[in-house]
């Protein structure tokens, strides 16, 4: 058997350990050890974790990298950061929004993060965003996958010409209907926006992914409207309520409610630990709110929950690198969820659990899915999230498209530096 690639003696996610993974024609054609066959390229995993790519199922590229621009955000809030990106909109142009976008993907690439659902924001009458995030999807295609949420930033209700302006947007190609109902004028025109919103999802036959109660208010209750009505329509999976942090100040006698009736609906439901606890809270003294939805009561419930970076260098974040183990070792803290399981978990939720939320086509570590994978500095998932383990390869469709060198990392629990190999340790 010829093939394009063999890695060598890897851990997968799943335990297994001394594996070996072929690659031919940009898909994996056998997992298992010791492959008898010549390879283009071989590479040796040594013992460490190979993981299939990182997903980011929640962020905003139309603004990201647009830190400082027209100003800084100095409140911190949510609501200087909606003003601050109203600021920006009639300055941006097509050539700035598409030159900012490469230069993400790229850094993602580096990083392993191989796909990305980015909310655009719909609001402006050009549809400058639009078209530009249109073109990088085209660009970037052979080694990122980008999905596109037509986001009404100012509101679908509030904005005179959202809605509209979504329906031209989804016609143009962009993937998913998008929301926020929080952001209406009042709470029933929110309730409205969502039976309206998942209404053009069901008859486009699209996926839906509104912000939803991204706010301290406990009685910012719109997830519940978004269940009984992605229940009602049928949307189920197709269905996702992103941030959802008013759940951390809601009593739990309504969440005792409002919970089993996510998990009927079949819903999904994304955390955005590293800006949901920076940009929530605000108005607190102490003691002080996280902002964070109530992840561990989720999972236990059997709701899909998902992690995203969500803003990185932009007006409502002034941090971030590409790095979803970033995002899942801030999720591991903030949550707080520190058991060895709820560790392995936030790995998952930054690879496949948001790769079937995104219904991305041949994900996965198995014979027939895509050649795409990361070999990580890290012996396991809860290795790799615990020291952000460096990606020494990137694999896309079988050609490794990124490396990086191996840095010093600290020790693990046997005492040895975590990652080298046993033959390259040598003890003082």
């Amino acid at each position: 058997m010829s093939l394009d690639l063999l890695i060598r003696n890897a851990s997968l996610p799943d335990g297994r350990k001394g594996q070996d993974i072929a690659a031919r024609d940009g898909r994996i054609v056998a997992i298992a050890p010791a492959i008898a066959a010549e390879a283009r390229e071989t590479l040796d995993a040594r013992g460490r974790l190979v993981s299939p790519p990182f997903v980011d199922c929640h962020f905003h590229l139309d603004a990201t990298l647009s830190l400082g621009l027209p100003r800084l955000n100095l409140s911190g809030t949510l609501l200087e950061g909606i003003a601050l990106w109203g600021e920006l909109k009639p300055l941006l142009t097509h050539e700035a929004v598409a030159e900012r976008a490469l230069r993400y993907c790229d850094l993602a690439v580096s990083r392993g993060l191989l796909a990305i659902r980015t909310h655009v924001d719909i609001c402006d009458e050009r549809l400058l965003a639009v078209e530009a995030l249109l073109q990088v999807k085209k660009q970037v295609a052979p080694y990122l996958d980008l999905q596109l949420v037509a986001f009404p930033q100012d509101g679908y209700f509030r904005s005179p010409n959202a809605a509209r302006n979504l329906a031209r947007a989804l016609d143009l190609g962009v993937d998913v209907v998008g929301g926020i109902p929080h952001f209406e004028c009042t709470m029933a025109e929110g309730a409205a926006s969502v039976t309206a919103l998942c209404e053009i999802a069901a008859e486009r036959g699209l996926a839906l992914d509104l912000h939803c109660d991204e706010s301290d208010d406990p009685l910012s209750r719109h997830i519940e409207t978004l269940a009984a009505e992605a229940r009602r329509l049928g949307l189920g999976a197709r269905a996702t309520a992103s941030h959802a942090t008013s759940m951390h100040s809601m009593d739990n006698y309504y969440v005792s409610k409002l919970i089993p009736l996510i998990a009927e609906s079949g819903i999904n439901v994304i955390a955005n630990p590293l800006i949901n606890i920076t940009l929530h809270g605000r108005h607190d003294t102490y003691p002080r709110r996280r902002g964070l939805t109530r992840i561990a009561e989720l999972r236990a419930a059997g709701v899909n929950v998902a992690l995203g970076q969500d803003c990185v260098m932009d007006p409502w974040y002034g941090l971030g690198q590409a790095d979803m183990l970033d995002v899942a070792h801030m999720a591991v803290h903030a949550a707080p969820m520190t058991s060895r399981e709820a560790i392995a978990w936030s790995f998952a939720a930054v690879t496949e659990t948001p790769a079937r939320l995104m219904g991305l086509e041949g994900y996965g570590l198995h014979v027939g899915a895509h050649a795409d994978f990361v070999l990580l500095q890290a012996a396991d998932p809860i290795e790799a999230v615990r020291l952000r383990a460096e990606r020494l390869a990137v694999v896309r469709r079988g050609k490794i498209i990124a490396r990086t060198p191996e840095r010093l990392t600290a020790l693990s629990l046997d005492g040895r530096p975590a990652c080298l190999d046993p033959a390259d340790y040598a003890p003082p």
